[in-house]
């Protein structure tokens, strides 16, 4: 087994968690296509570099772990159909002027998966844990009170997101095979609509000869090359030390939107955002405090 090596634990989760929050520029510079022609593109892309590297990164014994367990077949199909609704949001929420709330999705993420927890694996919580999901949970509540509706771009996100991490602890599959699966289950329904979508963008030949075709087809390696970063940091890296590198890829998000794109962060927003950050504090700060004593 390979020893850990911290230094490379952190160059590997931080280059995994930059790429992540950089995503938007990439989807910008494909703005003209269509979010869900993109995510068809993904998933196609996707399933084409992801078993290439498959051939390339060795799992031995995944294929037939799959094989005599058509359970986790199963899982996987559901879970895929999760992601590609979270992608979906992501894409359709960047290039609709929504990246602010895609940010507040992804910080809100880690205190949904505390509560999906309790509610669904029974966990019991503790008096910290309960204050950082109250805490989020105001902040919620006030963007509802000030816009006079449910900050659904967010919630969609940190719950596809959270679910989907659940429903893969039930389906113990390494993260390359797991997602090569995933995404092949998918191909079928890309290249249906495709098919009864002639219409669309890259059913045009011309389409190929534009650097948007060029743009799709990186849909592939630029969703693959984060996981296998965040993989490999796995490895050397405590799991509660990427759990708070994580925040560095909404903070680009919120960074960019604001910075970049000109989103407005209205007084509003941002009481909601430091409810939010309050929670994640507190809830980092038990976090730290339970790892000193199990150590």
């Amino acid at each position: 087994m390979q020893a850990a090596n911290p230094r490379r634990g952190y160059i590997l989760g931080l280059s995994a968690y930059i790429i992540w929050g950089l995503f938007p520029l990439y989807f910008k510079a494909i703005a003209s296509v269509p979010a869900v022609e993109i995510i068809i593109h993904r998933v196609l892309w996707s399933a084409l570099f992801g078993a290439l590297l498959l051939m390339v990164w060795k799992h031995p014994g995944w294929w037939r772990e799959l094989r005599e367990n058509p359970r986790r077949l199963a899982i996987l199909a559901l879970s895929g159909t999760l992601i590609a609704a979270n992608w979906l949001t992501y894409v359709w929420s960047v290039n609709n002027g929504r990246m602010l709330e895609a940010s507040l999705g992804y910080y809100i993420n880690p205190l949904v998966n505390v509560l999906l927890g309790m509610l669904i694996l029974g966990e019991r919580l503790r008096r910290m844990q309960w204050l950082a999901v109250g805490l989020a949970a105001v902040g919620v509540a006030q963007q509802v009170w000030q816009v006079g509706s449910l900050p659904w771009v967010s919630l969609m996100l940190a719950l596809t997101f959270g679910f989907y991490g659940l429903i893969r602890k039930q389906a113990p599959v390494k993260a390359l095979p797991g997602l090569v699966v995933e995404t092949w289950m998918l191909v079928p329904i890309a290249l249906a609509w495709l098919l009864f979508n002639p219409s669309a963008s890259s059913a045009q030949a011309a389409f190929w000869t534009s650097s948007e075709a060029w743009w799709l087809v990186a849909a592939g390696p630029v969703t693959l090359v984060p996981l296998v970063c965040f993989n490999a940091a796995a490895r050397h890296l405590p799991y509660t030390t990427l759990g708070f590198l994580q925040y560095l890829a909404p903070t680009l998000v919120l960074l960019q939107a604001v910075l970049l794109f000109d989103e407005h962060l209205s007084s509003s927003t941002l009481v909601a955002f430091m409810f939010i950050w309050a929670g994640l504090a507190v809830y980092s700060v038990d976090a730290w405090i339970s790892l000193r004593k199990r150590s």
